[in-house]
């Protein structure tokens, strides 16, 4: 079996100016790295708040970069810069809001202005889109609410299959009848 290819993409106009080190997408590879025990490949992208680039992004790693997995972080607040969702939304064949509906009610434990948050979650032919926050501790809160769900959702697109290590998260597949 080939690795599954994860597209991580940073929306960030400092991140993509090199001002700073990119500790988003360094989470998300991190939990990841945590939670899979299946081998897995990354393919990470810096890009700007700009919605024609995310859009590119999106489409490149899930239609030529064959990416089953496609999660942002960054891009997903009410400042006028931050176009991720909208980005999202426009490339998508199907939208999966129950993502962003979990993520905003998981956040809101820790944190009152969660509401503010945009995230939301897609499908593009055999891609899943996730948009996750933009700070390290909210990317982990997210992920561990939504991530139980995500290999079953790959296997129902006949992507590849997603072990974990369920010490650590433990994804919901139904049991065979």
């Amino acid at each position: 079996m080939s690795k599954a290819k994860i597209g991580i993409v940073t929306v960030s106009d400092r991140a993509s100016a090199g001002i700073y080190e990119d500790l988003s997408g360094k989470a998300i590879i991190d939990v990841l790295s945590e939670y899979l025990t299946s081998e897995w490949e990354p393919v990470y992208k810096v890009i700007p708040d700009e919605q024609d680039v995310i859009e590119a992004t999106l489409i490149d790693l899930a239609d030529n970069q064959d990416c089953c997995l496609i999660v942002t972080t960054g891009g997903t607040g009410p400042a006028k810069r931050d176009v991720t969702p909208e980005a999202t939304e426009a490339v998508c064949d199907r939208m999966m809001p129950g993502f962003g509906e979990l993520m905003r009610a998981e956040s809101l434990k820790f944190v009152p202005t969660a509401i503010l948050s945009r995230q939301t979650a897609g499908l593009r032919a055999d891609s899943l889109i996730v948009n996750l926050p933009g700070k390290p501790k909210s990317i982990r809160e997210c992920l561990d609410a939504v991530f139980p769900a995500i290999p079953y959702c790959i296997d129902l697109m006949d992507g590849p299959f997603l072990e974990c290590d369920e010490a650590v998260i433990k994804p919901f597949r139904p049991k065979a009848k």
